[in-house]
């Protein structure tokens, strides 16, 4: 029996942490549980950027250097290295979000490549990541999803976007970095993970180099993943998936609403919780074809996995299995697992200040709607300032 205490050990988790971090720490999860406080300062944080007023030292002083690895790859590298002196890993994440054009697009691509490859012969850097609409238009994975006919010139920005998930896959698999390419909406997805389909076919032949990602508060992932396994195994080839609750639910839910078709979001947390854990037990029964991304702040489903492991007389540093959380939460998940020999990345967003603010401010407004994880994440906050008598 896996000991269910793990995520208590408030030494470990904050190890990394100065006293003055520590505190910083305390006081944006404080605010952030306030929602007043988030409405009010994301607005005027946006107004002041908007007006080009001196904010940005602040900014970087505070949320953007709890949450953030830096302004670029370089600036992170102190940060990557201090996390992996507690054996956690690194996952660079460029999170500038929102723009919509075609040099965009060609940058952004750009940068997952130079990413990719300046992950590649570090041990603390062994995946990298992108959005599907951060290599093309949202409107474009939209029509595909729902198969209306493109123009010729849509059809020319489709096979760019397939050139980029190609040029980037390709590097992945010469480099020996995997990539994990995020959900996003329903009514955009299929054409997401059709694409990540074909690249699993061309990339994954020996191991999983290319990871599409299943957000288990859809209720329809067990299937799907059910259907690409038989898929995988017809075709000769790996997958991989990072597995994840979601991110959209509100959305989801006000769309299938206001346009008059049933949700794809599961009726309730609890079911989201069952299927997340079904999805995550059917890749441990079949390893041998699925390697799997647990990316859960949820210490249930954390736990759980971890015993599977232990029935299942896996090692717990198998290749085939990671963990993983956001760079500036739950740390006494990260490192506490980290600490006793399991896979672990933090997903570490970086870019330009004002670049990053809308990924920023979407983490705020997430973390308030979230009020359990807020109040778990000052309990253990306390606890240690107590530890230390600050």
């Amino acid at each position: 029996m896996v000991s269910n205490t793990l995520f208590d050990n408030t030494e470990i988790a904050f190890s990394l942490k100065s006293d003055s971090e520590l505190e910083r720490a305390y006081f944006l999860f404080k605010m952030i549980s306030k929602e007043p406080l988030v409405r009010i300062g994301t607005a005027a944080t946006k107004f002041a950027l908007n007006m080009h007023l001196p904010v940005e030292g602040l900014i970087r002083s505070t949320v953007f250097d709890h949450f953030c690895g830096g302004v670029n790859e370089q600036d992170c590298m102190p940060v990557v290295d201090s996390l992996y002196t507690a054996g956690v890993h690194s996952v660079l994440d460029y999170s500038v979000e929102g723009k919509e054009d075609e040099s965009h697009f060609d940058a952004t691509m750009e940068m997952v490549v130079n990413l990719t490859k300046f992950a590649d012969h570090k041990d603390a850097m062994p995946f990298s990541v992108f959005k599907p609409t951060g290599f093309g238009r949202f409107k474009i994975w939209q029509k595909v999803t729902e198969k209306e006919s493109l123009s010729e010139a849509e059809k020319e920005e489709w096979d760019r976007i397939v050139k980029r998930f190609d040029t980037v896959c390709s590097t992945g698999l010469a480099s020996d970095i995997a990539l994990l390419i995020d959900g996003e909406e329903s009514w955009m997805q299929d054409a997401a993970d059709d694409l990540c389909e074909q690249m699993m076919a061309k990339y994954n032949k020996k191991k999983a180099i290319v990871y599409n990602t299943l957000q288990c508060y859809r209720w329809d992932r067990l299937d799907y993943l059910k259907e690409q396994h038989q898929k995988a195994i017809a075709g000769g080839y790996k997958l991989g998936f990072k597995v994840v609750r979601g991110a959209y639910m509100e959305k989801e839910n006000d769309r299938a609403k206001e346009k008059g078709y049933p949700s794809p979001i599961c009726e309730s947390k609890q079911a989201t919780d069952d299927n997340f854990n079904e999805v995550m037990n059917y890749i441990l029964d079949n390893l041998e074809d699925i390697s799997i991304f647990v990316g859960t702040h949820n210490e249930a489903s954390n736990y759980l996995a971890m015993e599977i492991i232990k029935e299942k007389g896996l090692f717990k540093n198998d290749e085939r299995i990671w963990f993983g959380q956001l760079y500036g939460m739950s740390d006494h998940i990260s490192y506490n697992m980290a600490q006793v020999g399991y896979n672990v990345a933090k997903y570490m967003p970086f870019g330009p200040v004002k670049d990053v603010m809308p990924y920023l401010i979407r983490r705020a407004e997430e973390n308030t709607s979230v009020a359990g994880q807020t109040s778990r994440e000052l309990t253990l906050l306390k606890k240690e300032k107590a530890r230390r008598k600050i």
